[in-house]
């Protein structure tokens, strides 16, 4: 019992009292008392394999050191002997570079060395530096962006860049790959490796700007370096970024995108500022659940998209982007409050149709627009002159034309069939083929279009599609182009945001960093 006072700072644990009488019954030796047993221990007949295993070390201590035996004959109790509560704590204080040879010394001690609370020691210890940068980041790569996912992984803290999967399978599971890694084995100062490149970890830097915001800096940039120079470099990105090489690329305009992108993201050499995403909060009136998607986006491949709803509008937000509309970016609009009901399937494939009745929509919203604009002035002009009272009955018709839109809009989705047969109309041009050909509902909505370098920016009509729980589409009207949006089916940890307002906050400053 002393060595376990010794060891652990406590008087005899009530587990040691019980091994240590069973021990005694075991040696035929007279207790001063009753075993203290549990029930379920009492069941099992027989010592169990950590008792058994610390009888054969005792014995051999007793065998080989006859001196040391205590009272009785009984020798010392050994680690083993006492409970694994007691070994969690003092495991738990030693340096972390000893823990993985404490492991290799007998499966008892590996089973206890993979405890939760052993490891949340450590990674307190650690993480006291870099606690705020688990979750979800976005990098600040010009209009291209990011999504770095920060998280404990084993000994390491590990930023994962995700990637979309290669164009055009959007269906298809997110890409990853490691950029920077820290040592939880180190209690005091922890170490950064940079694991850019494709020559192994090497020395690397990361600096807490602020809460929500952190850089990471690689102090040995020739590590990324490639024998071949810029053209081996480039090829090597190449096949990891799209899956192919250059000759299997025919349309000029996009091998223009693709070098233009090699060349401006590689000049970062992974020294990066992050500021932190969340995901979006999610109701049960939501149409479908919110998150990350992967899109289409024509010549530019697949991007990363945030849906989030607020009320009767739906948002498409941009996490990773382009050249024409930067990441931070809202990419689509969807307006809940104006369904469309698509013509049967021959007429929807006649594009001149489809427009006529999205067109037709887009009008009847700008008047809408126009009316709840007049009567703001209206409400505006009642408050300012408080002698005219008879302004008011104007903001009541307004509330009560807002509650039959909601009203009409749950109506119309409740009457939606479950399913619709969906085509693209001829004309429309779609990345991939292979979207669905049923829909459940289309809305009308927006889509953010612009020249090179964000310039000219406006929203143009369009239609949205959705497919089921997990797929949505958007026909961009003016393009006569068709974008398919599959859900990142991937369980981002520490990315929920503390409120509603902190989420719609960080949304605002990802627009404005982009704008």
């Amino acid at each position: 019992m002393a060595v376990c006072a010794r060891l652990c700072g406590v008087g005899p644990a009530r587990g040691c009292r019980r091994r240590g009488a069973a021990r005694e019954q075991r040696r035929g030796g007279a207790g001063d008392s009753e075993p203290d047993t549990d029930p379920e221990e009492a069941g099992g007949g027989g010592a169990t394999e950590d008792e058994e295993a610390a009888e054969r070390i005792e014995g051999g201590r007793s065998a080989s050191h006859p001196a040391e035996a205590g009272p009785a004959g009984r020798a010392p109790l050994s680690l083993l002997e006492l409970p694994p509560e007691l070994l969690v704590q003092i495991f738990g204080s030693l340096p972390g570079t000893d823990l993985p040879s404490l492991a290799r010394v007998c499966t008892t001690f590996r089973r206890i060395l993979r405890t939760d609370t052993i490891w949340r020691r450590r990674c307190r210890e650690v993480l006291h530096r870099y606690r705020h940068i688990l979750g979800l980041w976005q990098p600040d790569i010009g209009p291209y962006g990011g999504l770095l996912n920060v998280v404990v992984d084993g000994l390491f803290i590990i930023g994962w860049m995700y990637l979309p999967p290669h164009d055009p399978h959007v269906d298809d599971p997110m890409r990853f790959k490691p950029l920077f890694r820290i040592h939880l084995m180190e209690r005091k100062c922890a170490t950064v490796e940079c694991m850019y490149g494709h020559k192994g970890p090497h020395n690397g830097h990361i600096q807490i700007v602020k809460k929500d915001e952190f850089s990471t800096k690689c102090n040995q940039t020739d590590h990324h370096r490639m024998s071949g120079g810029r053209q081996e470099e480039f090829r090597t990105w190449l096949r990891e970024e799209w899956g192919r090489t250059l000759e299997d690329i025919f349309h000029e305009h996009m091998q223009e995108l693709i070098l233009m992108k090699f060349i401006y993201t590689s000049q970062y050499d992974n020294c990066l500022t992050y500021r932190r995403i969340y995901l979006p909060p999610s109701s049960p009136d939501d149409l479908i659940k919110p998150g990350l998607f992967k899109g289409t986006y024509g010549s530019h491949g697949l991007e990363i998209v945030m849906l989030s709803f607020h009320g009767k509008k739906a948002k498409g937000t941009k996490i990773t982007g382009d050249p024409n509309i930067p990441a931070g970016q809202q990419t689509v609009e969807i307006d809940l409050a104006h369904p469309l009901q698509l013509p049967d399937i021959e007429n929807l494939r006649d594009f001149s149709e489809l427009s006529r009745i999205v067109l037709e929509v887009q009008e009847q919203v700008r008047r809408e627009e126009q009316e709840q604009e007049h009567r703001q002035e209206e409400e505006d002009r009642s408050q300012q002159a408080a002698s005219h009272p008879a302004a008011k009955p104007l903001g009541g018709e307004g509330a009560e034309g807002e509650e039959t839109a909601a009203g009409a809009e749950g109506t119309t989705q409740d009457k939606a069939p479950a399913s619709q047969p969906f085509v693209l109309p001829m004309g429309v041009i779609s990345r991939n083929e292979d979207y669905p050909r049923t829909c459940r509902i289309c809305f009308y909505g927006t889509g953010l279009i612009a020249g090179h370098g964000f310039t000219s920016p406006e929203r143009t009509p369009g239609v949205f599609v959705l497919f089921d729980d997990d797929r949505f589409g958007f026909i961009w009207l003016e393009l006569k182009s068709f974008s398919l949006y599959s859900r990142i089916k991937v369980s981002f940890q520490n990315a929920e945001a503390p409120s509603r307002e902190a989420f719609d906050e960080m949304l605002k400053n990802i627009q404005s960093l982009a704008t």
